[in-house]
């Protein structure tokens, strides 16, 4: 439970049809089974007590009441777990009968939620046996199933009603059910459970197997977590009910804001476990303008309470999360990133009326992919690649290699080069402000980079071209740019894609090509350091004296970090926790710790080259634009951020 993560658990036990002792004898072994696995909240399908396939039996009375000794025999099974326990079973009230979801925790019920749809077509007759929730809130006594006083109290009145359980010390843990079809209509409960601050919505179903229904259920239970943004359980009946005429595989599936994040085969009746992130959850809500205030009073708020524990975490983290794991969602996204970035550029020049694109080309990797965009949005205009001018601009710590590959790129690509040696405009500056050359402070790299942006301005000028940017999210994170120097531009296309993604596109552009020399060039940029190049080389200028991840640490954990802390709005030390599970083989805890230490410092000390960027397009869910995703004071303190950090053991 700690930072957020609820471990939850969806089981389908093995039952027999009516016969409610044995079914409550093989509900309590799952129930021990999941609180082993830390399990916090622990669903089972529709009805599972008696069998959902009773069918008339559900009119005789020998079977409920054999439903409720069943009850009472789960319920003290409980006892001294903390964990929420939700079973199906028929329950009497008020002369009728509810298909029921019994809440319980620790020896006591909590709430039973009766059932609101109810099918009555093709094999599902439910509306020959039960009543459908009329909305309307009571009470049920079934104090005369206690065999003490205690239980007595407990059993005497409790809530028949709908209702949103919150957590006392997790105030984000709360949590909502819904029965089967009330998923499946067209205003499911679980909108009405969310709007009353649900964040976790658990079904108990017994929906049957047919053709293609697998991957409807899962499309449905993932669509509804993303719509309401909450996390979903959905527990539902298998083996061992009745195949009369159909047949139930069990198919249980736990989702996250429209991630599935397990799924049982289907016909092995079993639990399947995961942990659903509460805070996530919250935090994005909040961050929703249109998602309503938890303001619904038609449905009852109930109060429990847990102990917080450090719950073991099984759920994966991607240690490139701005990155799709599947192959050919990676190709998607690629072409649509490169689509989106050329299709703003477009826009810009179409607006500006200018004649040409100018662009700084250093051999990098942020340099390429800005140069491909620009290649890409004069091919829709169907503009001469010609009027993109690349002006490459070698100084004191220029490669041979970065160099040539600029070269190699521009001709391939069939645009403008031209080069611009700025070493003695960079010394006579020196000259004229007094710096001493062997002085290899900031002063000295950050004269370069003022003097490469004001020749591409001037330059754009002269041909009325516009400047493009080619700095890219990470380092606009991290402060890694020189303020009006490559700080600046007329238009940023990579402002909002990290340097993760950056590698990932070169690279997509390269293996989607036909050409085997631009094959090759850009493979080469791939592994090229990323490098400012701003200290002096060696003679032969083929060593790399700067290497920008030795200075500042690895791309990919920022990205990460920038991903987890601030698109999710996840604490340090959540962010340290989860860096830990996700790199337990590639870094150290210690390593982890320095570069996110790093991270907040400079992300908080730089937010004034934040404050005033140029313009760029949203590509992804994370943007740093003062217009868009993050307003942020330029001399906010990171005292309180810093100080989680310090305290991390």
């Amino acid at each position: 439970m700690k930072n957020g993560f609820i471990k939850v658990s969806a089981c389908t036990p093995e039952i027999r049809v009516a016969d409610c002792n044995f079914n409550a004898d093989k509900i309590i072994e799952m129930i021990s089974i999941a609180n082993k696995s830390e399990g916090k909240l622990i669903v089972f399908p529709e009805l599972c007590v008696t069998g959902y396939t009773c069918q008339d039996l559900f009119n005789q009375p020998t079977l409920i009441d054999g439903a409720l000794v069943a009850l009472m025999k789960i319920l003290r099974a409980t006892k001294g777990f903390d964990s929420i326990v939700a079973v199906g079973m028929p329950i009497r009230n008020n002369g009728k009968l509810y298909n029921s979801a019994v809440v319980m925790q620790d020896g006591k019920i909590l709430v039973i939620i009766p059932k609101t749809s109810l099918p009555n077509y093709n094999e599902f007759y439910e509306q020959r046996h039960f009543e459908s929730y009329d909305g309307n809130h009571n009470e049920i006594d079934l104090s005369h199933f206690a065999q003490n006083d205690s239980e007595k109290e407990n059993l005497s009145q409790i809530s028949f009603t709908q209702a949103v359980l919150q957590c006392q010390s997790i105030p984000e843990f709360c949590i909502g059910f819904e029965i089967c079809e009330d998923l499946w209509t067209p205003n499911p409960v679980s909108i009405d459970l969310a709007v009353s601050g649900a964040t976790i919505i658990a079904n108990l179903s017994a929906s049957d197997e047919v053709i293609g229904k697998k991957e409807y259920r899962r499309q449905l239970v993932s669509s509804q977590s993303a719509s309401l943004v909450c996390g979903y359980i959905y527990s539902s009946a298998g083996d061992g009910e009745s195949t009369q005429d159909m047949v139930f595989s069990g198919h249980n599936i736990i989702s996250e804001n429209g991630a599935t994040l397990k799924e049982s085969e289907l016909f092995k009746n079993g639990i399947i476990t995961s942990e659903i992130d509460v805070q996530k959850l919250a935090f994005e809500r909040r961050k929703m303008s249109t998602y309503p205030s938890t303001t619904n009073g038609d449905i009852f708020v109930m109060s429990f309470d847990m102990k917080i524990t450090d719950t073991k975490l099984t759920r994966k983290f991607p240690q490139n999360p701005f990155i799709p794991l599947d192959n050919a969602k990676r190709k998607e996204r690629c072409e649509l990133i490169l689509t989106m970035q050329a299709q703003g550029l477009k826009k810009r020049v179409t607006h500006t009326h200018c004649q040409s694109l100018v662009i700084g080309i250093s051999g990098g990797l942020d340099s390429c992919l800005a140069l491909l965009v620009c290649v890409k949005a004069m091919d829709i205009l169907k503009m001469p690649r010609k009027d993109i001018l690349a002006i490459t601009m070698p100084c004191f710590g220029t490669t041979k290699r970065t160099r040539s590959n600029a070269e190699i790129l521009c001709d391939i690509l069939g645009v403008s080069f031209r080069e611009i040696n700025i070493t003695d405009s960079v010394n006579q500056h020196f000259k004229d402000i007094g710096h001493n050359p062997d002085d290899l402070s900031v002063v000295y790299e950050n004269a370069q980079a003022r003097e490469r942006t004001k020749i591409l301005m001037n330059v754009a000028n002269q041909t009325n071209g516009l400047v493009v940017g080619t700095g890219d999210l990470s380092e606009l994170a991290l402060g890694w740019a020189t303020y009006n120097g490559d700080h600046m531009s007329m238009y940023g296309v990579n402002a909002s894609i990290p340097k993760t993604l950056v590698r990932l596109l070169v690279k997509h552009y390269a293996d989607t090509c036909d050409n085997t020399k631009l094959l090759e060039v850009l493979y080469d940029i791939v592994d090229t350091p990323v490098s400012p190049e701003l200290l002096p080389t060696t003679e032969n200028k083929e060593d790399f004296t700067q290497k920008t991840e030795d200075i500042v640490g690895p791309y990919e954990l920022h990205d990460f970090i920038l991903y987890f802390g601030i698109r999710w709005g996840f604490s340090p030390a959540k962010v340290y926790r989860i860096a830990r599970l996700a790199y337990s083989e590639k870094y150290s805890k210690e390593t982890i710790l320095k570069w996110l230490k790093t991270f907040y410092r400079r992300f908080f000390s730089q937010q004034f080259k934040r404050s005033c960027l140029p313009d760029g397009a949203k590509i992804g869910s994370v943007s740093l634009s003062p217009r868009g995703d993050w307003r942020m004071p330029s001399d906010a303190s990171a005292a309180l951020w810093l100080k989680e950090i310090d305290e991390i053991k």
